[in-house]
This record gives structure tokens, C-alpha cells and sequence, in this order.
């Protein structure tokens, strides 16, 4: 009788709350964003007769637009340097550790951030909010390692890139509902207490981490690979990845120059929409800027369906047991190029007064700067095409192809993918 771990309906139920574990991190990440004027805001409007051609004085935490640039340039720094250590413990702990640990500190480094806010005008502001975006970057880039770890093991061979998509879906929902939600939350609560509802949404995908590891344990040991996988996880070396092939290069390389041209955008995209067109409110120029999430919110699932995309294609050219330790250099990366951008561009966007518009040549050389970025990223990924072809295709394999090359090296079977692997291993040694 095949076990209920092996079927369709086990499989996807998983899928669903392991797709909750990044919403309210998601939602946490750029509601700086979508609170830009607020957060360069003045720290009171009380008598003040300043204003700019389009909008009055705002209330709000008084930083700078390089001090704004930094919450997004400490979350991408701290990211890069620990998503490689905790890559490789994820892929020696498990899967199950990494969630529920990492879980746990994103809602700790939010609650940071939210309590930050309430020291506005003292120099306890600043420390706290960029230590509450250390560890949220820390742990929310670690937490996206062992959420793609779980995925890879229940859908590799299966529907993988249909997975991916779905959970980048339920996270990108979290992007798109900040962007929505946020603006309309600080007009009625104020800033602080916007904060903290982020902080309880990061608190409900704990709890969805809880639901992920029981089912995963009790479907490990249903199919009979919880010593299998333990196995796996000795053999571990961080050593492995001198190991690892040049189309994983190329994809990283690639992953990384797409960011660079998105996220440091994003991050200040709001400001841009209202210092150049005129006559946009904070949360009509909010609701523009989280566009770029309204359309990867519908077109994940369909491009999951249609093809394997930049991260799904990671789990396609590495070991399953060293995906840990490759998901986290390639994020590490990832965020040291989005760290550099962000620095960068503050540094062109200036330093001047919280309230006036920035000039617009600043931003011209800004979106240069950015396009930059994302021209290196094509070149890059025609390198990565061409390689891949040399290497046999595996990248612009379609489902079915791949799924008729693994049944001609294996068994079939109703289990895991990873048992098939390993069987496959077996009868060739």
C-alpha cells in the first residue's frame, strides 16, 4: 500500500504551508518602501511652514536617504555573510532545524525593527532598526534556504518549478499586500504600530514553520528516509563546493545582476514615482512601486508551468545533499551585489534635506546605473545557455524529457526522489 506521504495530496499540502513560512517576512521587507516619506520624514511638522513644490511637511523619523539606503544595505550585508554558514548547517542539521530556528529570528529581528521606532529624534533609532534589519536579513535569507531545501526534496523530478512558482506566489502576495496595505495602516495607527503588525504577521509563519517540520518528519519517516537523510547529512563537507560546476557559477552570477537592477529600485521607487511626476500621493506612488510584485504574483505559477526558472534550475545542476550549502553562496551572492547597490545608490541619490524632491539627474544617473545591471545580467545568462548546451541541456530540458532520462538510469518508484537517486548511485558503483 503506498504510503499517504507518497501521494500527490500530502505532497501539496506541505507545499501550502511551507509557502506561508515567507509571507510575513515578505510583507516585513519593504515596508520601509512603502513608507519612504515617513521614514525621511521630519520629526515634527509642529509651526513648520517647510514644504516642497508638491507635498507638505510629513511627520516622521528623520533620516536621511542615505540612512534609509542603509536599512536595505545592512539587511543585504549581514544576508551575504551568513546564508553561507547556515547553508551549510541546514544541509548538516536539516531542513526542520533551519525553519523553526530561522523562523523565530525573523519575527526576534522584526520585533527590533518595530521597537526601534519609538526612540524617533534620540540616538538609539538608528542602532536599533539596523540591528533589527541584521538579524531579519540574517535569518529571513537562511529561512528562504530551508523553505527551497524542503521544496527540492518533495518535487525534484516531479513538479518542481510548479512548487517554486507557487511559493514565490504566496511570498511575492506578501510583497504586494505591503505595498497595498502599509500606507493605509500608517494613516490610521502611525508608524510604530504599522511596524508592529509586520511583527505579527512574521509570528503566524513561525507557526506555519511548526505544521512544515511535523509534516516533513512524519513524511520522512513514512517513506522510510529519516536514516537515509541523516545519512546524507554526515557525508556533508563544506569542501563540497569546490565541486560545484560552472553552469552554477553562471546562474549565480546571473541570479545576482538580475537582483542588483530590481531590489535597490524597488527600495526607493516610491520617492522616484513622486519626486518626478507630480501630483501622486505616498500611496498611489506605493501601489506603482509594488507593481513589479503585482505581475510576478501572476505570472509565477504560469512561468513555473512553462519553464525552470533562475532558482528552480540551482536544484537541477547541484547534489541534493549539498543544495543547502549552494542555495547559500549563491544568496550570499546575491546580497553582497545588492548590498554594493544599495550603497551606491544612496551615495548618488545624496545627503541632503529630508523634505525636498531630489534633483532629477540624481535619479537619471541612478536608472542608469541599475540598466547597467541588468544588461550584464543578459549577457550573462547567453553564457550560462551556451554552456548548458555544451553540457547537455539540462537547464532547457522540458518536464517530461527530464522525468523519461531519470527512468532510464532508475527505478521507478513511488517514494522520494532522493531514494531514487540513491538507488540509482548503488547500481552504479
Amino acid at each position: 500500500m503506498v504510503p499517504a506521504a507518497a501521494t500527490a495530496y500530502y505532497r501539496f499540502t506541505l507545499l501550502i504551508f511551507n509557502c506561508l513560512l515567507t509571507f510575513g517576512s515578505y510583507f516585513c521587507f519593504d515596508m520601509p518602501s512603502a513608507l519612504q516619506q515617513q521614514f525621511q520624514g521630519n520629526l515634527s511638522c509642529l509651526n513648520s511652514t517647510e514644504s516642497n513644490e508638491t507635498t507638505d511637511c510629513v511627520e516622521g523619523l528623520g533620516m536621511t536617504p542615505q540612512q534609509y539606503n542603509l536599512l536595505y544595505a545592512i539587511y543585504a550585508w549581514t544576508n551575504a555573510v551568513v546564508v553561507i554558514l547556515s547553508g551549510f548547517l541546514i544541509d548538516k542539521l536539516g531542513s526542520r532545524v533551519g525553519i523553526n530556528l530561522f523562523s523565530f529570528l525573523v519575527v526576534l529581528g522584526s520585533a527590533t525593527f518595530a521597537l526601534g521606532s519609538h526612540f524617533k529624534g534620540t540616538s538609539y533609532l538608528l542602532p536599533l532598526m539596523l540591528i533589527g534589519r541584521l538579524l531579519f536579513g540574517s535569518s529571513n535569507g537562511s529561512l528562504i534556504i530551508a523553505q527551497d531545501r524542503i521544496i527540492a526534496f518533495w518535487f525534484k523530478g516531479r513538479e518542481l518549478s510548479l512548487a517554486f512558482g507557487l511559493q514565490l506566489t504566496f511570498s511575492r502576495l506578501g510583497s504586494v499586500l505591503n505595498f497595498f496595505l502599509t500606507p493605509f495602516f500608517e494613516r490610521n495607527f502611525g508608524i510604530q504600530w504599522t511596524l508592529w503588525g509586520g511583527m505579527l504577521l512574521c509570528v503566524l509563519s513561525f507557526f506555519s514553520a511548526i505544521v512544515v517540520g511535523v509534516l516533513d518528519k512524519v513524511g520522512t519517516k513514512q517513506l522510510g528516509l529519516d536514516v537515509l537523510l541523516q545519512e546524507e547529512s554526515k557525508k556533508v563537507r563544506f569542501q563540497d563546493i569546490r565541486h560545484l560546476s560552472l553552469r552554477y557559477w553562471l546562474l549565480v552570477v546571473t541570479i545576482m545582476f538580475l537582483y542588483n537592477g530590481i531590489f535597490p529600485f524597488v527600495a526607493d521607487a516610491s520617492k522616484f514615482i513622486q519626486d518626478k511626476y507630480s501630483g501622486y500621493s505616498q500611496q498611489e506612488a506605493s501601489y506603482i512601486a509594488g507593481a513589479i510584485y503585482d505581475s510576478s504574483l501572476l505570472l509565477f505559477s504560469i512561468a513555473g508551468i512553462l519553464v525552470a526558472s533562475l532558482w528552480p534550475s540551482v536544484f537541477l545542476v547541484v547534489p541534493h545533499a549539498n543544495i543547502g550549502t549552494a542555495l547559500g553562496l549563491a544568496t550570499s551572492v546575491q546580497m553582497i551585489g545588492i548590498g554594493l547597490c544599495n550603497l551606491v545608490v544612496g551615495q548618488l541619490l545624496g545627503n541632503q534635506s529630508r523634505n525636498l524632491k531630489i534633483p532629477l539627474w540624481r535619479w537619471q544617473q541612478v536608472m542608469i546605473f541599475l540598466l547597467a545591471n541588468i544588461i550584464s545580467c543578459v549577457i550573462a545568462s547567453i553564457f550560462l545557455n551556451i554552456v548548458d548546451k555544451c553540457e547537455g541541456g539540462a537547464l532547457n530540458m522540458t518536464t517530461k524529457r527530464s522525468e523519461s532520462a531519470q527512468q532510464e538510469t532508475q527505478e521507478p518508484s513511488e517514494t522520494s526522489p532522493l531514494l531514487r537517486e540513491r538507488s540509482g548511485e548503488n547500481r552504479i558503483n
